[in-house]
């Protein structure tokens, strides 16, 4: 049994809670435990992994944010900057599934948040769990 940690970027409450509903689900599913850890916007969830990740008291993260376009261009530096910030992360071997959702407003996040509809959550924790197994299998 894996311990996952769901690190959430807490701006949109009713948004988080859809995607870490789904992303539990979807853990506990596949018959693991977690826990989440909160982190105040999506520019904080690569060094707060990174932080977590150096403790090895889990074996996989999950990475979860909403991140709504505005009208000015820190749309774009906080999509970019966090996206690579993760990817830096998996690249250096560390089994995170991104469900950060970028969208261009409410409705399109509450569609891929809600587990009853896309279920990003749900897909970022399988994600994880993937490269967990890939890891695993790869030695």
């Amino acid at each position: 049994m894996a311990h996952i940690l769901i690190v959430e970027a807490r701006f949109y409450d009713h948004l988080n809670d859809l995607l870490v509903a789904g992303a539990r689900g979807a853990i506990e599913a596949a018959g693991h435990s977690c826990e989440v850890l909160t982190v105040p916007g999506a520019l904080e969830l690569p060094g707060a992994i990174a932080m977590a990740s150096e403790r090895g008291r889990w074996d996989a993260f999950v990475a979860l944010g909403v991140v709504i376009r505005g009208e000015t261009y820190h749309f774009e530096i906080v999509a970019n900057e966090s996206a690579r910030g993760i990817m830096a992360l998996t690249m250096d071997g560390v089994a995170i599934g991104n469900g950060v959702l970028t969208t261009e407003d409410e409705a399109q996040a509450i569609a891929r948040a809600d587990p009853a509809q896309l279920d990003k959550g749900g897909a970022a924790a399988r994600a994880a769990l993937a490269l967990l197994d890939l890891r695993d299998r790869l030695g």
